[in-house]
């Protein structure tokens, strides 16, 4: 029995027609790039030792350690205001590289959270870094503190412990937001070195402006990738480069066919076109357009209006015993 299109909204049908066109190619690339990732997370758990270029901030983090081992002074790290995610995780591990370095040296630290899921979670981790240290006599439960969920009380709060404890060095990572310029400037009032990230975008360029160290963009994450050399975090860092680098080479594939064919110095007729999966010869000739190179068609395909030209939905017959509510022939 043949199978009714007329059952199907308009919109599936072109769907479909869609994907049997080129719509596979969005699935294959997609394909591609998990392949990169999986790829390089296999490699480096094999051993593997994966590239990765050190970046300039994260020389600047021993260098802070070891002004505020010199001076006496604690080390403060604040995870951004957000919840446990992935951007908070990032930051922790970054803060767990920093307190390996404090507990080598019985240097004291404070962390300041503002969620506390976060602050459960950070207390953990630091704790079991003291103690992979050898250094659990050195833990000071008060090291990590819940300051406040609420933002500006939270901005407050660990103002004033910096003001207080003098910190010498100062790591800002995570989501932040208002409170980001208020961190920084009250830091550099007491000549901390401060090293910061912000996932958020509009305050990445106050912490440009104050601080001595900024990771910008990806730099958060491969941050984390090159500090804790875990094999998911390094071979995903490398599998992502991968598919950056194939998603660069597709775009300017794409942008070199499409001006080959409808540049400037072209002045081609188009004599033939597809449609709805066929090819056939055009009614007129007429003028190459971006929609008739490969790659254009490739990546884009046939919008519905095109397909509905030429695929036309079954009607189902009429019921001659529906009658509507209401009354009604």
């Amino acid at each position: 029995m043949p199978f009714d299109l007329g059952s199907l909204p308009m919109a599936q049908i072109y769907e479909g027609a869609q994907y049997l066109d080129t719509g596979w190619f969005s699935r294959v690339f997609t394909l591609v790039l998990v392949a990169f990732v999986l790829l390089n997370i296999k490699r480096a758990k094999s051993g593997k030792d994966l590239y990765i270029r050190r970046i300039a901030g994260l020389n600047a983090i021993d260098e802070a350690v070891g002004r505020a081992t010199e001076m006496g002074r604690p080390v403060l790290m604040v995870p951004g205001l957000s919840g446990m995610n992935a951007i908070v995780v990032q930051a922790l591990n970054i803060f767990v590289y920093v307190t390996r370095l404090c507990a080598r040296f019985a240097n004291p630290i404070l962390v300041c959270c503002a969620d506390a899921a976060v602050y459960t979670v950070a207390q953990e981790m630091i704790r079991d870094t003291y103690q992979q240290e050898g250094a659990i006599e050195r833990y000071d439960t008060d090291s990590v503190r819940f300051i406040s969920d609420r933002q500006f009380a939270f901005a407050a709060g660990v103002s004033g412990l910096i003001q207080r404890e003098q910190a010498a060095a100062t790591f800002f990572m995570g989501a932040f937001y208002a409170e980001s310029l208020i961190f920084a400037e009250t830091a550099n009032s007491t000549g901390a070195i401060q090293i910061a990230s912000s996932t958020e975008t509009t305050q990445t360029p106050f912490f440009i402006a104050a601080c001595d160290y900024v990771l910008i963009g990806d730099e958060f994450y491969a941050a984390s990738a090159y500090l804790t050399r875990q094999p998911i975090l390094v071979g995903s860092l490398v599998g992502q480069d991968w598919s950056k680098i194939l998603i660069a080479a597709t775009a300017l594939a794409g942008a070199l066919n499409v001006t080959a064919i409808v540049g400037p110095f072209t002045g081609a007729q188009a004599t033939f076109e597809k449609t709805a999966g066929v090819i056939a010869p055009v009614k007129a000739p007429r003028a190459v357009a971006p929609s008739d190179a490969f790659m254009q068609h490739l990546l884009q395909g046939q919008g519905g209006a095109m397909i509905s030209k030429t695929l036309t939905k079954p009607q189902r017959p009429k019921d001659p015993d529906y009658h509507p509510v209401g009354g009604g022939s």
